[in-house]
């Protein structure tokens, strides 16, 4: 279970961030888009944690499991309390991973891969939206924006 627990660490090491990113933002800019399509940046944070817990949920139940809630949210604060539940939510199912459960097949939107390959594309996909709140942020002025990962600490 070793490499696991470093899988874990280095999510937390990002979803660390993602909430040191939503306490800069105001509500102000929740319902910003930096083109007609995109998510909006409160949507874009819901759909990250959303994501994540959904595939660590699909990996735990070695079938594809669709997000069941609507998670609805109206102000930067929802968001916060929202991102931080699925974080509780996805550490809790993290941590009961086993092996077997990292060597299975599973399906996703017609791709087939083992529950250790998803978990790499969870993580992959959390940073990758995670840097484009990022660059909304910038977009929208907030300056001082913290590192994208935490840092270990010197020992």
């Amino acid at each position: 279970m070793e490499i696991e627990n470093e899988h874990l660490e280095r999510w937390i090491r990002h979803r660390t961030v993602l909430h040191d990113l939503l306490d800069l933002i105001g509500n102000e800019h929740i319902d910003y888009k930096p083109w007609n399509d995109a998510f909006s940046l409160g949507a874009l944070a819901i759909h990250i944690a959303v994501t994540s817990h959904m595939f660590i949920q699909s990996i735990k139940n070695g079938e594809f499991t669709p997000p069941s809630s609507s998670n609805q949210f109206e102000t930067l604060d929802d968001i916060r309390k929202l991102v931080r539940e699925y974080t509780e939510k996805t550490k809790s199912v993290f941590i009961t991973l086993s092996d077997l459960d990292l060597e299975q097949q599973l399906e996703v939107s017609q791709f087939i891969g083992t529950g250790k390959m998803w978990l790499m594309t969870m993580i992959d996909h959390e940073i990758h939206h995670k840097g484009q709140l990022f660059t909304y942020a910038r977009l929208k002025g907030i300056k001082n924006l913290p590192f994208y990962i935490i840092l270990p600490h010197k020992q």
